[in-house]
């Protein structure tokens, strides 16, 4: 789980709203430069002194101080003198003498705040190499929520926390939302093909996606938002083109898939910059951005499955071979040649749906 430091440093007379809204998202803690601000905080919340000047001698009620060696002296030094506060290193990134120092507080220090001055990116990810087996956390300074998302997810490892200073009520919430973005695994579950007919001709959708999938992974699709079938995508050779791993030829327009925080999305609601959850086999997903979709007419199938509880799903998607759905174990099953009996994996989400929203409301869907 990646932390998220709220900065009350800066933030003049923080108001009561600010606070308390940290605490109802359980930020995992309050930074500030007096120990005041920590005088009403519960005990559930980390209280870091970042001081600016010098370091106060009464160090109680304190968790964890942040310090600037060349002001404040060694983080060692300090332990000794303070005997049960935890003391980690503050470092601004500017050049290349301070990057080194930043990878060396990475690999050594518990507690390792970090700010970068240039927009870049890259010396964040030199840091977190550097640091790849170390035991530390690395907290990066953030200027906005934004550059939050981002710093989450550089390396795809990503910076083990953010420390933002809030802007206004709501920033704390936003912070939380972006630290959480790494989608929960999904149960999938086995259908048992009960149907399979041609249909005609209709609009379906291929959704191309800013990542490589992987060949046991695609897309959930489906015409009712409480049964999906999962998808490939096309990283399996085909004999008369070649492979385009960031395509899902995923379906019929107004099938729904996966976004993110439990929505659905249509598939022709997506635009270049959406999010859709990729998913493979055993369920682990993550979230992936659509660079395009690629809306065009073709003969389509619909394929009917049944759950072991009884729930019918449908998934109606493009009539050739080299469109393809996952069954167990990663067996890749073209559309063409599914017949009943044949078993593919799918998701059974438990709500129905209001503009893509999970809401415990009757709806019937055939």
């Amino acid at each position: 789980m990646k932390l998220c430091w709220l900065d009350l440093r800066n933030v003049h007379a923080p108001t009561r709203a600010i606070v308390e809204e940290a605490v109802h998202q359980q930020v995992d803690a309050i930074v500030a430069g007096d120990r005041e601000v920590f005088a009403d905080l519960p005990p559930t919340v980390r209280k870091v002194l970042f001081p600016t000047g010098d370091l106060p001698a009464d160090l109680d009620g304190v968790d964890l101080v942040i310090v600037d060696p060349a002001v404040h002296g060694d983080t060692a030094t300090l332990a000794e003198r303070h005997p049960g506060t935890e003391f980690g290193r503050y470092v601004e990134i500017i050049d290349a003498e301070t990057l080194e120092q930043a990878c060396h507080s990475a690999r050594t220090e518990q507690w390792s705040v970090l700010l970068f001055r240039d927009p870049t990116k890259i010396p964040l990810e030199i840091v977190i190499a550097a640091a790849a087996k170390s035991n530390g956390s690395i907290i990066t300074i953030a200027e906005d929520i934004e550059e939050a998302e981002i710093i989450f997810g550089v390396l795809e490892l990503g910076s083990d926390g953010v420390l933002l200073a809030p802007a206004k009520v709501g920033d704390a919430t936003e912070l939380k939302a972006a630290a959480q973005q790494r989608s929960a695994p999904l149960d999938l579950v086995e259908l048992r093909v009960t149907s399979v007919r041609h249909v005609g001709m209709g609009e379906r959708a291929c959704v191309d996606t800013c990542t490589y999938f992987r060949e046991d992974e695609g897309i959930l699709v489906g015409s009712y938002s409480k049964g999906m079938i999962l998808c490939v995508s096309e990283t399996h050779p085909l004999p008369y083109m070649p492979t385009r791993p960031f395509r899902v030829n995923a379906g019929a327009i107004m099938s729904y898939t996966l976004s993110t925080n439990a929505r659905t999305s249509y598939l022709s609601e997506l635009r270049a910059s959406a999010k859709v959850l990729a998913v493979d086999v055993k369920g682990q997903t993550r979230v992936v951005t659509v660079g395009r979709v690629k809306i065009e007419t073709r003969p389509l199938l619909s394929v009917d499955a049944v759950a072991d509880d009884g729930t019918v799903v449908n998934l109606v998607l493009q009539d050739d071979w080299h469109v393809r759905v996952l069954g167990p174990g990663g067996v890749v099953l073209n559309s063409t040649a599914l017949v009943p009996g044949d078993v593919v994996l799918g998701y059974l989400p438990s709500e129905d749906r209001h503009v893509g929203y999970p809401i415990n409301e009757f709806c019937r869907e055939q």
